[in-house]
């Protein structure tokens, strides 16, 4: 790969457009090649880097206004560009489209809006443990371009796939896995469609000799897919029976392939994991890994943190961290997939998705403390006044989240569970959703 890089930027101005994690991981690569005409750097914020070659600097409310002053920009994730990149002369790439040029016969693609990093890390793990040479990489933190010492021809890339990675790519995986599609993101994208748009190029340019494993209410049009097609079903889909890939009960499924869940042996808990475990299955088969591997693989296999993470118990009260939950599909699983959950607090920054599913599901429940709190937790409640005047008394508004901790020591039954699962972004009231997780747990602790 590093030979078709040099080629690619010989004697070409370079970009870089955003400078976080991945805008880092490229620049590292790029000076260490050499052989650009120039390299700059362009991001909203003050730049604070000790640089080892000569670039220019673009910082402020206008560091995308010269972007046609260059070649060739590789633009970071999550940066939106503020002209259609339609109009633009320079050549808009990224780590994500360059990787997967060179390896895209190596590489698994998962995405999806919930559960792709818990089905990513989950493969990787059950690979390696079986003797399969692997790396995982991508959204779940790991540059593309830094991990390219860990790959030769026989390497299995997992790379975990957000839909601001996929945004603009003109490649598809080899195998691409489409877990499913919620309403997310529509403050980056504006519309739900355009947010499907971004996570259709996990297969839109795929070849016949690819696979597609995607669940059954996202299946491709007619002509948008040329792979092989595997559906998947989990407990939201409406397909049950017809799918390739299932849970059924303790089992889980792919074609002739069954195998049963050691639910007692492993730390992976609830419904949605189940779902998550029979994709993980379903490849590792197509990859002719053992029955054994996999269940060994699975039964050694640590969960990430801040996705149904069981804190601990005080005064009799179980409390989980699902802090990863920023729509209402995962807050529902959530409290579907946990024993007595009493109390459940919900909540962030507003993206404005619908919460009218989350408010029924509640309505409907027995959940008996419905904690509210920031935007969300204020639109929420009056959606309940408005159209659920009954679920009043089993709900409470609060402006933060140490005073809904606070609340929920105090109404949380002994013998019950207490779930913070907000249905809601994190970002403005804390960094990402591992803050927000570490947040609860701080708060937890105090007396």
């Amino acid at each position: 790969m590093l030979d078709l890089l040099r080629r690619y930027i010989n004697k070409k101005s370079i970009l870089l457009l955003g400078f976080g994690i991945e805008g880092k991981s490229t620049y590292r690569l790029l000076s260490r090649l050499g052989g650009y005409k120039s390299l700059a750097i362009a991001d909203i914020s003050h730049i604070e880097y000790e640089f080892d070659t000569p670039v220019d600097i673009i910082t402020g409310e206008d560091y995308q206004k010269r972007l046609n002053d260059y070649d060739i920009v590789f633009k970071s994730p999550g940066v939106v560009p503020q002209e259609d990149i339609s109009r633009l002369k320079c050549e808009i790439t990224s780590q994500t489209e360059v990787f997967m040029k060179a390896y895209r016969n190596n590489i698994i693609g998962i995405t999806g809006t919930k559960g792709k990093s818990t089905t990513a890390s989950l493969l990787a793990h059950i690979l390696k443990n079986a003797g399969r040479p692997c790396v995982l990489m991508g959204n779940i933190g790991v540059p593309a371009f830094d991990i390219l010492p860990l790959i030769d021809s026989n390497t299995i890339i997992v790379n975990e796939l957000s839909s601001h990675q996929l945004e603009y790519i003109s490649v598809s995986p080899h195998i691409g896995v489409l877990l499913n599609i919620y309403e997310e993101h529509l403050d980056h994208y504006g519309t739900f469609e355009k947010y499907v748009k971004a996570k259709k190029n996990i297969y839109l340019h795929q070849t016949n000799d690819d696979i597609l494993i995607c669940n059954s209410d996202v299946v491709p049009g007619a002509g948008e897919c040329r792979a092989v097609v595997y559906i998947a079903s989990d407990f939201l889909s409406r397909a049950g029976n017809d799918s390739d890939i299932k849970a059924e009960g303790e089992y889980i499924c792919f074609g002739s392939h069954r195998l049963k869940i050691p639910a007692r042996s492993i730390k992976l808990s609830g419904r949605h994991n189940y779902y998550n475990i029979a994709i993980a299955y379903a490849i590792s088969k197509l990859l002719h890994v053992s029955d054994s591997d996999v269940l060994n693989g699975l039964k050694s296999y640590q969960p990430l943190p801040h996705r149904m993470e069981f804190i601990g118990e005080w005064d009799e009260v179980k409390y989980y961290d699902d802090s990863i939950s920023t729509v209402c599909q995962t807050t529902i699983q959530a409290i579907d997939s946990l024993p007595n959950v009493d109390t459940v607090l919900i909540g962030g920054m507003d993206r404005g998705i619908d919460y009218g599913p989350l408010i029924e599901f509640l309505s409907e429940s027995s959940v008996a403390n419905i904690i509210l709190m920031y935007d969300t937790g204020s639109r929420i409640y009056s959606d309940i006044e408005k159209s659920y005047p009954e679920l009043l008394e089993r709900t409470k508004l609060v402006d933060t989240l140490e005073e809904a901790v606070s609340l929920a020591k105090k109404l949380t039954v002994k013998g019950g569970t207490c779930l913070l699962s907000p249905a809601a972004a994190s970002y403005g009231l804390f960094k990402n959703f591992e803050e927000r997780g570490d947040a609860f747990k701080k708060y937890l602790m105090k007396n």
